[in-house]
């Protein structure tokens, strides 16, 4: 159904405006393609969704437009929103690619996205074709260039493999990295980075780091201090799952890697439970593109309550936070009707997210 057509959608049920009992609406209305909790007067053709609405899933750490070996054409990023779109994520953090998904912003069918232009990585020492490869003297002026491309996010790779020494170490020193998030927050964007290891996580939080993305190196020593400067993790234990299928890979070539490989994806639910214990923010993110399928965020969310998250905790890092933490608006008046209706209650089993009953998008129901 298009709002175009001058319909009035009447979405009947519970609506899930905030993760307890007192945030729960009778029901909601869609005129115009935004939300009103008024029913509209002497509307004329109504019609009708049941069941239990969210506000449109978030996947905070998805590319929109990578593929294996780098950018893809239009019409696969297309087809990688619209798998997006149909598990029910409707606003996109894109943390890093290479590709200009500008054009996706004139389309009502579509997520939208909040992009943290091109990663910036250390020379080699990230996959081919992802990223900007330069060297710490070009990480401020090339920080500002990607603050500038963005949607108020830059993306950072703060370790990765170092073949000289066979194993993850940091990329970047830390008068560099504390310049570069310097000029970033100055332009006014946060800075998140890729990290798998533990030696490149006190150097980024110290130098004002925003967020984290896998965090699989978060050890107990460090967690108080990602507390005290308040920095959030998006966990992609969707992506660590692959970890030992990786460190099979390298084995022969790189032994240490391989080796720590195993062992932070043997303690990743422990690092994820310990932080979110902690109080640090955490998101849901599934590093969709590149070599992971997209529309997996449900399965994060699972991942996350399989971590130790209350299931109440998963659900609003992919919804309520989530959306706040983005700057993007939930189910209140006047917001974009961007939604997703479910036939049961998400809180009481949050496995209800793979199957999305109706997608509502920009007030047309899309599925």
């Amino acid at each position: 159904m298009s709002q175009s057509d001058g319909a009035v959608l009447h979405v009947k049920g519970p609506v899930l405006t905030g993760p307890d009992d007192p945030d729960v609406r009778d029901g909601l209305w869609v005129v115009g393609g935004r939300i009103t909790y008024d029913r509209p007067a002497a509307a004329r053709d109504v019609r009708t969704v049941e069941g239990w609405a969210l506000p449109g899933l978030v996947d905070a750490h998805c590319h929109v437009g990578l593929g294996p070996d780098g950018p893809v054409p239009e019409d696969v990023a297309e087809k990688q929103a619209l798998t997006d779109r149909d598990a029910g994520t409707l606003l996109v953090r894109d943390a890093g690619s290479p590709s200009d998904t500008r054009w996706v912003d004139g389309r009502d069918d579509l997520p939208k996205i909040v992009r943290a232009g091109r990663h910036i990585a250390r020379t080699r020492r990230y996959l081919r074709g992802y990223a900007w490869e330069i060297e710490p003297g070009d990480l401020t002026a090339y920080v500002a260039r990607e603050a500038r491309r963005g949607d108020g996010w830059v993306k950072l790779v703060g370790d990765w493999i170092d073949r000289e020494a066979g194993d993850l170490t940091a990329c970047w020193p830390r008068d560099a990295v504390r310049d570069a998030i310097a000029e970033a927050h100055r332009l006014g964007a946060r800075v998140t980075a890729h990290c798998f290891a533990e030696e490149s996580l006190r150097d980024l939080v110290e130098a004002g780091i925003d967020c984290v993305e896998h965090a699989t190196g978060l050890t107990p020593d460090l967690i108080p201090l990602f507390a005290e400067h308040g920095v959030a993790i998006v966990p992609t234990l969707v992506n660590i799952a692959t970890f030992p299928q990786l460190a099979a890979g390298g084995e022969a070539k790189f032994p240490r890697w391989s080796a720590r490989m195993r062992r932070l994806y043997a303690r990743r639910y422990d690092t994820v439970r310990d932080a979110y214990d902690a109080g640090l923010p955490v998101y849901v993110g599934t590093d969709a593109g590149g070599h992971l399928a997209h529309g997996l965020v449900a399965a994060e969310v699972a991942e996350l309550v399989g971590a130790g998250l209350p299931p109440v905790a998963a659900l609003s890092a992919t919804t309520w936070a989530a959306r706040r933490w983005l700057g993007r608006e939930n189910l209140t008046e006047g917001a974009p009707a961007d939604l997703v209706v479910y036939g049961e209650d998400p809180r009481k089993d949050v496995r209800t997210l793979a199957a999305p009953k109706r997608v509502i998008l920009r007030g047309a129901v899309v599925l």
